[in-house]
């Protein structure tokens, strides 16, 4: 069984921020998409965590350069570093401990990051580590919608609802290659995934096409100190895409996390361009929050 200790503290941190200041939580720090990450690279990456009166307040990881092989034979090289990180906002002052362990983890390489737009005092540390804006297509952007008056989910016929409790563990791995080719992610993610505290499969919704493919999937992670639930990742097989399949699946989930205590639902898409967050607009998603990705260069 994996250790999966910090990720608790930071889910747990995580949790404490998205109650009482939600616009603060970035793109990488939220307690589906900490779980998602962590289970499917196994919490690769250099970390450190900051606490205060035995409290976790503070942490900052680090993905450096490395080479990727993915699922169509490729191979990616990541020449720069990318950095997350989360700051109790009681211990703003620590911003400036993250960015300095940050930059000599990731010495000598071009560094991103993407702390939260609403997150001035952040925003003015990083820059004035010599941080920039990145390009401006590079954003992402948090959408929020309450867990009433769900629309009833449509599907067309011969096509079903699944949970990943009830399919194979390849179908599920294969639903995901197949909306994301070029990927990684493989059996072994999967079941990092499955064991990272939060993951739930009777919240793992699919689709199943008549031919039995897996057409589309989300994983539901439902965070129950805060009665919310995000949507990471959601996506689609390309030979099924633009027939309602994906809006009936979030349909379906947002029912199924009603039913297990929600009452609030994010998911998150890229900035610009956006053809997601059309999607996301038609079951009832609205733009709560966006990141400002900042880079340096190396």
């Amino acid at each position: 069984m994996a250790d999966f200790g910090d990720l608790r503290l930071m889910q747990g941190l995580a949790q404490r921020i998205t109650a009482t200041h939600p616009e603060l939580v970035n793109s990488d720090a939220s307690f589906g998409e900490l779980a998602w990450n962590w289970g499917r690279t196994g919490g690769d990456g250099e970390r450190r965590l900051w606490f205060a009166d035995g409290e976790l307040v503070a942490w900052g990881r680090a993905e450096l350069p490395r080479r990727v092989r993915r699922d169509d034979g490729s191979v990616k090289d990541i020449t720069g570093a990318y950095l997350a990180y989360q700051v109790d906002p009681g211990h703003a002052e620590l911003v400036d401990d993250v960015i300095g362990w940050c930059e000599k983890t990731a010495a000598g390489v071009e560094r991103t990051v993407l702390p939260a737009a609403a997150d001035a005092h952040g925003l003015r540390r990083w820059a004035a580590h010599g941080y920039e804006p990145d390009a401006p297509d590079a954003w992402s952007q948090l959408n929020e919608r309450e867990l009433t008056d769900v629309e009833q989910p449509a599907l067309p016929a011969g096509f079903s609802f699944r949970t990943a409790s009830e399919v194979p563990p390849e179908a599920v791995v294969q639903a995901h290659v197949d909306a994301w080719t070029p990927t990684s992610y493989t059996v072994a993610s999967y079941f990092g995934v499955r064991q990272a505290p939060g993951y739930r499969g009777d919240l793992h919704v699919l689709v199943e096409a008549p031919d039995g493919t897996m057409a589309c999937s989300a994983i539901l992670w439902l965070d129950e100190v805060n009665a919310t639930v995000e949507f990471e990742p959601v996506g689609t097989h390309p030979a099924y895409r633009r027939r309602g399949l994906a809006r009936a699946m979030l349909l379906h989930g947002m029912h199924l996390a009603a039913a297990a205590g929600a009452r609030h639902a994010t998911v998150a898409c890229m900035g610009e361009p956006a053809p997601a967050r059309e999607l996301y607009y038609s079951v009832g998603f609205r733009a709560f929050s966006r990141d400002a990705p900042l880079i340096k260069r190396g």
